[in-house]
């Protein structure tokens, strides 16, 4: 649940890291410059006032200048750390590193024939370690977009009804699909 306001979470970074605006708009320069994204004074200003809350480009440049979680900059009651590939669980980078050793494991997982992640699977073949990795960390914030979209769902139709089932939300969640 959002707890906080990006106002807030730069505020307390630039607290308790003792940065000022123009200290993170320097951090945020090489990321800025790499993914062509523009980050000016004027837009720090009203992101640490309130006025605006930052788009998901610019939440990216600030997350990964200041080393913090872009879903916790933006307020919500997450870890503040940002996942990074050293993170990933130990046999993931074995599996990325013999594309192989993946396909091996996917092919023993139930979710073999599904076109979609065949597709995935063929993709990450042609990707460079570096891009590898980078996959990786995307998937990590898609996951915990996810699970931030999932704890703000409505449950008002079975609010007063006790228990409320994991099939009987998967149902309700397939009908609204």
């Amino acid at each position: 649940m959002k707890k906080q306001t990006t106002s807030n979470r730069l505020k307390q970074i630039m607290s308790d890291r003792n940065l000022r605006q123009v200290d993170i708009l320097e951090m945020c320069k090489p990321y800025c410059n790499k993914y062509d994204i523009k980050l000016g004074r004027n837009d720090l200003s009203q992101y640490v006032t309130g006025k605006v809350e930052p788009g998901q480009k610019k939440l990216t440049v600030l997350g990964m200048a200041l080393n913090v979680s872009e879903a916790w900059l933006m307020g919500f009651d997450v870890p503040m750390e940002r996942m990074a590939f050293k993170d990933a669980p130990k046999n993931f980078h074995s599996s990325f590193d013999n594309i192989e050793e993946f396909k091996a494991a996917y092919d023993k997982s139930k979710l073999r024939g599904d076109k979609l992640l065949n597709a995935i699977i063929e993709n990450i073949e042609h990707l460079n370690n570096d891009n590898r990795k980078r996959l990786f960390e995307y998937s990590q914030n898609l996951l915990t977009n996810q699970q931030m979209e999932e704890e703000l769902m409505p449950n008002a139709a079975h609010e007063s009804r006790k228990p409320y089932t994991a099939e009987e939300r998967q149902a309700d969640e397939d009908m609204l699909d």
